[in-house]
């Protein structure tokens, strides 16, 4: 039986305000770059799956900036490609620093509250994994997950990123559970549905922008209220 469930943040329980579309087409308009949502949302599969391979082999936080910046540039060089925009890696590092100087926040998905309720009035301990290198305890504050996130692991604390092991052993460790009493809900094939199955935790995709359609290997939801529906299968055995 599950008995906890852990949860990415970014694209899984919060995202960017103005959403992250509006952002790159503002950006990329000063270049004479014109975006669609769905392209944007296309290319951030691509390019959220190159830093998902990249943080499996080693921390960002070790890179040079000299690396950093030519990481960041692939990064948004993959966002415009999966747009249809096909531009150098120096101007998309442009547009990316250009992103980075506009003012923004992070709010949560709407179904968010309403979802977390509902799993704690199940009695289930809920926890954040995440690589965010962000004051988690404030944000959790901020957006009012507190009355229900029990605990955060993050990778600057532990020390690894999803998809390392350890990051996902130290959720189990707090959650006082085994792998098969816990389930992992995030929105990166590598990172946090791979990276939980390496051990032995029930991953779940959550597909918020439909970008992987075809995706069978594991649950795929698109609403994190879908969780709640999931569970009568886990009792039944039908995902271990």
């Amino acid at each position: 039986m599950i008995q906890a469930i852990f949860f990415d943040f970014f694209n899984t329980l919060g995202k960017f305000y103005p959403p992250r579309d509006q952002l790159q087409s503002s950006a990329c308009t000063d270049f004479g770059i014109n975006v669609t949502k769905k392209g944007i949302d296309k290319g951030y599969a691509f390019a959220d799956a190159f830093m998902a391979s990249t943080k499996s082999q080693y921390s960002l936080r070790d890179l040079t900036d000299k690396k950093k910046e030519e990481f960041f540039a692939e990064y948004e060089r993959l966002i415009l490609k999966g747009a249809g925009a096909m531009v150098s890696k120096d101007t998309a590092y442009q547009i990316w620093k250009r992103i980075r100087k506009m003012e923004y926040g992070i709010i949560l998905f709407d179904d968010v509250l309403a979802s977390l309720d509902l799993l704690k009035q199940q009695g289930l301990t809920l926890g954040l994994i995440s690589n965010i290198d962000s004051d988690i305890g404030k944000l959790i504050d901020d957006l009012k997950l507190s009355p229900y996130i029990d605990f955060a692991v993050v990778s600057s604390e532990v020390g690894y990123e999803k998809p390392h092991p350890t990051i996902f052993l130290s959720a189990l460790d707090k959650a006082q559970v085994q792998p098969f009493e816990a389930i992992h809900v995030g929105d990166q094939i590598e990172a946090d549905v791979e990276g939980a199955w390496a051990v032995g935790i029930n991953p779940v995709l959550i597909d918020r922008y439909s970008t992987n359609l075809d995706y069978k290997d594991h649950p795929r939801i698109k609403s994190l209220m879908d969780i709640y529906g999931l569970l009568p299968n886990y009792m039944d055995n039908v995902f271990k």
